[in-house]
This record gives structure tokens, C-alpha cells and sequence, in this order.
């Protein structure tokens, strides 16, 4: 799985201590959603974030390390902008900011308001443009 990383995990020496098996595939930009920073960074619709794109097949080690089990933070897919060789989407971690103290706001989901976080970032990534674009590396 290739996932889209912005915050603790673009740090090789984190990710070996969560990961036994990954590979940095390299620089990528998150376009619809932009970082916020909180007890830890999280994102927010709209803008852009610049992140490195990661693949392992460890997503329950990965779920783990986010709290995804305990609502801290969501994994969602979305389209990745690659070459023939890599998935068509790529993975994504977005934190519940107000579990995170952080300053961001996510529309209402099917359930309103007070829809679980998760329905909130599926709705949104329902109706909006966003993307992962692995960035070309530059030849010297």
C-alpha cells in the first residue's frame, strides 16, 4: 500500500521503529487538504501539503501507530497522480482536531453535525478534488 505522509512518519528513523518493511517512493503533494498542527499534525480541507509518499504492506501496524482503532485518526484512500507502476490510490491518516486541539473544521456528513469523524472526511473526499501527485525527483 502506498501511503501519503506529512507529519512523524516522513522521518526514517520513526518509521523503523513502527515499520519492519517499507520504502520511501519518494516526495508528493496532498492537494485539498492542507496541515494544521495540533497535540499532533492533522489536516484540514482546502490548500495543500508536501509530504513523501511511503509503502509498506504493514497497515495494521501503521493503524496502530495513528489510533485509528481509537478514533484518533481516520485512514482514508485517495487518487495518487503516478506512473503506470504504482497504485492508482494512495492512503491517507487525517486526525480528529478536536481530539488533537488543532484549529480545523470539517463539514457536516450524512448524519449532520455530530456524524462520527470518519463520515465527515468520507463525505468531504466525496465531493472534493483531492489528490496525491507523486513529485518527479530532478535530475542534476
Amino acid at each position: 500500500m502506498d501511503v501519503f505522509v506529512y507529519g512523524t512518519l516522513t522521518e526514517p528513523d520513526r518509521v523503523a521503529g513502527v515499520l519492519d518493511s517499507f520504502v520511501f517512493v519518494g516526495p508528493a503533494t496532498l492537494t485539498g487538504l492542507r496541515l494544521v498542527e495540533g497535540r499532533y499534525p492533522t489536516l484540514a480541507p482546502g490548500g495543500e501539503t508536501g509530504g513523501r509518499l511511503l509503502r509498506t504492506d504493514e497497515t495494521t501496524a501503521l493503524d496502530e501507530y495513528e489510533g485509528v482503532g481509537d478514533g484518533l485518526y481516520h485512514r482514508a484512500s485517495v487518487p495518487l497522480e503516478a506512473p503506470e507502476e504504482h497504485p492508482d490510490r494512495a492512503a491517507v491518516y487525517v486526525g480528529d482536531p478536536d481530539r488533537l486541539n488543532a484549529d480545523a473544521a470539517w463539514p457536516d456528513g450524512p448524519s449532520g453535525p455530530d456524524g462520527e469523524f470518519g463520515e465527515r472526511v468520507a463525505a468531504y473526499l466525496e465531493r472534493a478534488d483531492v489528490r496525491v501527485q507523486l513529485t518527479p525527483e530532478k535530475s542534476v
